[in-house]
């Protein structure tokens, strides 16, 4: 199964923090191809997508950063009102919770991440209803 790879950072939400990743990512060559930070009042998440996974994994635990892997299939939505909806209803229809999700729009093609608990049946599933699913080689040539 060619599932997608994100770089999780855990990480205190305060004044410096996003600077000091992007930073490291920056001086190691490292490409941002898409990003989702979600915080709570003290604390914050940040999801990356990047050109170079194992390297920015190890350059920011180097750095004493919380990092960890997270599994998500890349699927191409139709760029319409609706697009989004299929895809919550045909994984809602088979009793697959969308835990966390982000999207983009790059070169007229709609690519949403999706995140449940299990990547393997969702893969079935959004196949089974013609879903277009991307690996990450392909997700990186956009």
């Amino acid at each position: 199964m060619s599932v997608i790879r994100l770089i999780a950072v855990f990480s205190e939400n305060k004044v410096g923090q996003l600077s000091k990743l992007t930073g490291i990512l920056a001086e190691n060559g490292i490409n941002i191809r898409c990003v989702t930070i979600a915080t709570s009042e003290k604390f914050g998440v940040v999801k990356l997508l990047v050109d170079q996974p194992e390297i920015a994994w190890r350059k920011l635990q180097e750095q004493n950063l919380t990092v960890s892997w997270t599994d998500a299939l890349a699927v191409e939505v139709e760029d319409k009102p609706g697009g989004l909806h299929r895809i919550a209803e045909a994984l809602a229809r088979h009793g697959i919770n969308l835990e966390n999700s982000s999207g983009f729009v790059a070169c007229r093609r709609a690519i949403l991440l999706v995140e449940t608990s299990n990547p393997q049946e969702a893969r079935r599933v959004l196949e089974e209803e013609r879903f277009r699913l991307l690996t990450s080689s392909e997700l990186m040539a956009i």
